[in-house]
């Protein structure tokens, strides 16, 4: 998360054409999305490493299950079903993640 939202957030957009959805998105969207994505990558890291507030790494867990329903959604919208097995991974580790930090 840290990596892809470090790259949508700081890249010029001529080299964001690698992710299509980015190319029938505006650039504030895509910046947001990235932003988002460094916020969970962190929110997953550092509570649990830090000890501090180790309760916000399973808030940002479903936070980011949350992100990759949208995304499903956009796949859907502009046709990109074949994009949607990724999401279903990320939704899956996050739910582990985030059942696993309640629990404890």
């Amino acid at each position: 998360m840290l990596l892809l939202g470090g790259t949508k957030a700081f890249q010029r957009v001529e080299l964001l054409s690698k992710f299509t959805w980015t190319t029938h998105s505006s650039i504030e969207f895509i910046r947001f999305v990235g932003i988002s994505e460094l916020l969970i990558g962190a929110g997953l890291i550092l509570p649990q490493v830090t000890g501090i507030l180790p309760t916000l790494t399973s808030l940002a867990a479903v936070c980011l299950c949350v992100i990759m329903v949208f995304a499903i959604a956009e796949h859907v919208r502009h046709k990109e079903a074949y994009e949607i097995w990724k999401n279903v991974i990320i939704i899956i580790l996050a739910a582990f993640v985030a059942i696993g930090r309640f629990i404890s």
